[in-house]
C-alpha cells in the first residue's frame, strides 16, 4: 500500500491470498492503531514549478521552552517549509524548504523565515540533484 494506496481491497486480496473482508479488516485495524495515518497524493514538484529545494539549518538565540515553542508554532505556518526537525549538533532545527527559484527563496528568507523571533543564525544548502526520495518505510 505504501507504493500504491489506490489498490482496491480485491486487488490486495488477490496479491496476499486473503479474502476481501480480511484485507478490509486488516487495513481498518492499521488505521485505528494509527499505523496508517493518512492517504495522500504525491505531486511532481517540477510540474508545479516548485523544484528549488533548500535545506535550512536554524540556530536559536536561546534554548528556553518559550523560544522553542514560539519558533515551532511559527515555522509550522510557513507553506514553503515541507519538513522541520528539531536536531542535535551545531544547529537546533533543519528545515526542508521548497520554492520556485532562488529569487523566491530569498523572498521567503527575508519576508518570512527571518521575521520569526529568536533565530540567531541560519545556514542554507541547495539541492543539486535528488538521488533518492521515498515516503515508504521498510517493514
Amino acid at each position: 500500500m505504501q507504493a500504491n494506496s489506490k489498490q482496491t481491497n480485491k486487488q490486495l486480496s488477490l496479491r496476499l491470498n486473503l479474502s476481501v473482508t480480511a484485507v478490509y479488516e486488516r487495513i481498518r485495524k492499521l488505521e485505528r492503531a494509527k499505523v496508517i495515518s493518512s492517504y495522500v497524493a504525491l505531486v511532481d514538484k517540477k510540474i508545479v514549478d516548485k523544484s528549488f529545494v533548500t535545506f535550512c539549518s536554524i540556530k536559536l538565540t536561546q534554548h528556553t521552552q518559550d523560544y522553542i515553542m514560539k519558533f515551532e508554532k511559527e515555522v509550522t505556518k510557513l507553506d514553503e517549509v515541507l519538513e522541520c526537525y528539531h536536531i542535535s549538533g551545531d544547529y537546533d532545527y533543519l528545515l526542508k524548504v521548497i520554492v520556485e527559484d532562488m529569487d523566491k527563496f530569498r523572498e521567503f528568507m527575508v519576508k518570512k523565515l527571518t521575521t520569526i523571533s529568536h533565530i540567531g543564525s541560519t545556514h542554507s544548502a541547495f539541492m543539486i540533484n535528488e538521488v533518492k526520495h521515498t515516503t515508504a518505510i521498510t517493514l
